[in-house]
């Protein structure tokens, strides 16, 4: 596969994909556009690279889907010079288009997890719901993935007022959500269904009842 025809898929996943399915920040388009998503993406599955499907990477783990990396950046709003934490950074694409959009990233991903390409911010490896509290106070948590719940350690971590995108895990249904932190206190609104990777460490601690 050449440099020109990853060109010619990724001009053809900007408007197929993106385009058609809200996607509407110029912002975020113009940056999706401009970053090699191949770059991103293990050698022997870059035939997929474009392929609106999640690719399948090591440890069990996978890259989304290019539209949901779309709507998760349509809804994270991001601004310059945004404190940005990402959780479950992969291979470091979503960390790329936050850093090509102008925030300071600080990228979490597990031990033993996958390599990152270069993104220019800061990687953090350990346990994804630990986050990383050294950089806090962060103005936008991105969790580039599904998960049950978002984790009170990782809300204490974030500024007042901060945005939050993730997706939840409801009865099997992965849904795309985005809020803020007021007060401490995170309120979610869910946004639409959308098949998202699931992130692992995230499960909801079953509860007892007597």
């Amino acid at each position: 596969m050449t440099e020109q025809n990853f060109s010619s898929m990724r001009a053809a996943m900007v408007e197929s994909q993106l385009r058609t399915s809200d996607v509407d920040d110029q912002r975020v388009i113009a940056a999706m556009a401009r970053v090699p998503r191949e770059d991103f993406v293990p050698a022997e599955r870059r035939a997929m690279t474009y392929v609106d499907r999640p690719i399948p990477l090591p440890n069990g783990r996978a890259l989304n889907a290019p539209l949901v990396t779309g709507r998760l950046l349509r809804e994270a709003q991001v601004e310059q010079g945004d404190r940005v934490l990402l959780i479950g950074a992969a291979t470091g694409y979503s960390a790329a288009l936050l850093s090509a959009l102008g925030a300071q990233v600080t990228a979490v991903e597990e031990d033993g997890g996958p390599e990152l390409a270069g993104f220019g911010g800061t990687l953090v490896r350990g346990a994804l719901k630990d986050g990383a509290a050294a950089g806090a106070p962060y103005d936008l948590l991105f969790i580039d993935g599904a998960v049950e719940e978002v984790p009170a350690a990782l809300v204490q971590q974030l500024a007042d007022g901060a945005r939050v995108v993730t997706g939840i895990v409801d009865r099997g249904v992965t849904r795309l959500c985005s809020g803020r932190v007021v007060g401490g206190v995170l309120g979610l609104a869910s946004l639409t269904d959308i098949e998202m990777v699931v992130l692992p460490g995230f499960a909801i601690p079953e509860r007892f009842v007597f």
